[in-house]
């Protein structure tokens, strides 16, 4: 890949669908026909077009490279799907708990009379 490419790609927001089917064939190492095997199996779904053409972004291309990994780690599609589902948990639930923090730090410095208690299990 050039320069110039990597660099527009390092550009470029992780989340915006703009790769057809061809190009984010090739940046998986997968076949084209694999992708739309996938996103049938809802593995992957990527972005549409108003003319419904698959479009992928750079999160999805990382996940057809996950999904490439645990098949190759010998897990069937039912198990890869529920494992997707679980790291999107546990990553929507790490991003709660960080909100939650910083809410918790700043009335903690509003209020020096919180109470903070701790887990006997600790």
């Amino acid at each position: 890949m050039s320069k110039e490419i990597e660099k527009k790609i390092n550009e470029l927001d992780e989340e915006a669908a703009v790769y057809v089917i061809s190009v984010a064939a090739q940046l998986s190492g997968l076949h084209p026909q694999t992708l739309r095997q996938y996103d049938r199996l809802g593995l992957v779904s990527p972005g549409r077009t108003s003319g419904r053409n698959r479009r992928y972004s750079l999160r999805d291309i990382a996940l057809l490279r996950n999904v490439t990994k645990l098949v190759e780690e010998g897990i069937n599609h039912v198990g890869i799907k529920r494992i997707i589902e679980l790291e999107s948990a546990m990553a929507n639930l790490s991003i709660e708990v960080a909100k939650l923090r910083i809410e918790v730090d700043e009335l903690m410095r509003r209020d020096n009379n919180v109470i903070v208690y701790k887990n006997e299990k600790e």
